[in-house]
């Protein structure tokens, strides 16, 4: 399975890249950020209050992926 990663605000200045593309066996999306997470300089990934897309639209971590999904991670918004 193919999917596309997108990394939004801190995560793509951590990650220094705005997109990956990943090959695995992934069942959601959670088992994405897992993989990533194991990467160097990943460790933000496994912050527990972060944010998740599939497909362009909000989702928990235990959504479930397909191949040629699109899935985004973003930091939490903060406002005051």
């Amino acid at each position: 399975m193919k999917v596309t990663v997108k990394f939004f605000a801190r995560y793509r200045e951590a990650l220094g890249v705005d997109s990956v593309k990943v090959e695995g066996s992934f069942a959601t999306v959670d088992d994405v950020r897992a993989l990533l997470a194991q990467r160097d300089g990943a460790e933000v990934l496994s912050e527990q209050n972060l944010m998740c897309a599939r497909n362009e639209d909000l989702c928990q971590l235990d959504e479930p992926v397909s191949d040629g999904d699109e899935v985004a991670f973003f930091p939490t918004v903060t406002g005051g």
